[in-house]
């Protein structure tokens, strides 16, 4: 374990596998589902991306073998999409494949602007022969609307966030108002045209708007889920579980920890509050 790892402790599950493992069992003995994340991105060497697949495929046996209630959130750029696209989406048809003998949903999950069509691209050419997958969408960006609408035509499944990156002004919502409106228009959208949707947020605002629609809509309590961060607000996480909605906990682990979250702090000054914020909240 390295030196200064006690720092991401709360938030990271571990920099092994094998520690990832124990968190999504005692998650899912708390009536938990997960996704697991290996952190990792912007890889530009070869070796790199084979052993971020190679770790995919013994997370995709665990999960299996174990049976637990989990799926699988991948980055593009973690399998190589900036060293060559074509490599890069041989990676991912590595995963998709032993996917589906295992049936595991595997997520593909959005970076910043620069990648969004191409990972939408990538996304929709493989999709009619790998439909146990979906994508994530990031509120905040002015496409959103109608990538959700084509993605619902679709019937995938949507991830919606907020979007934690900075993006400039022509390509993406600044104020958090509006940016809370577009997601709560977006999800009214996929819950009433969307096919299992997923609301990733933690802003009270929002989760009890998202229920208020689905109840609204008529859409039970278990046609959707909301999902949190491993290591924030894990008390309230068992309540809503308690209360009927499915409840998926985001459990990333790793060496690359360390840039994660320096990253992520550091592209918006709201990332900063609301993790200081959500510390002190159960």
């Amino acid at each position: 374990m390295s030196r200064f790892f006690f720092l991401a402790r709360r938030f990271v599950a571990g920099e092994s596998l094998e520690a990832a493992v124990e968190v999504v069992r005692e998650l899912n003995d708390a009536g938990l589902d997960v996704t697991l994340n290996m952190l990792g991105e912007g890889t530009r060497e070869r070796t790199r991306a084979e052993e971020a697949v190679r770790q995919y495929l013994v997370m995709l046996d665990l999960i299996r073998d174990g049976a637990f209630q989990a799926n699988i959130s991948v980055k593009l750029t973690h399998l190589g999409l900036d060293i060559d696209e074509a490599y890069c989406v041989d990676n991912l048809c590595r995963i998709l494949e032993a996917a589906r003998e295992k049936d595991v949903f595997i997520r593909l999950d959005m970076e910043g602007s620069p990648y969004t069509q191409q990972t939408l691209d990538i996304f929709y050419s493989l999709y009619d022969s790998n439909r146990n997958t979906g994508v994530v969408i990031q509120a905040m960006l002015l496409r959103s609307p109608h990538d959700i609408f084509v993605l619902n035509k679709i019937g995938a499944r949507v991830r919606l966030c907020k979007g934690s990156y900075r993006e400039p002004s022509d390509l993406a919502l600044q104020r958090m108002p509006n940016i809370r409106g577009a997601f709560l228009s977006m999800a009214e959208q996929l819950l009433r045209d969307g096919r299992f949707p997923a609301f990733a947020t933690h802003d009270d605002y929002l989760i009890e708007g998202v229920a208020r629609y689905a109840e609204r809509l008529d859409v039970p309590r278990d046609g959707f889920e909301f999902q949190m961060l491993y290591g924030l607000r894990p008390r309230y996480q068992k309540d809503m579980r308690r209360q009927g909605y499915r409840m998926r906990i985001y459990v990333p682990f790793g060496t690359e920890w360390m840039p994660y979250f320096y990253r992520r702090l550091r592209e918006r000054k709201e990332n900063v509050w609301f993790v200081l914020r959500n510390l002190v909240r159960r």
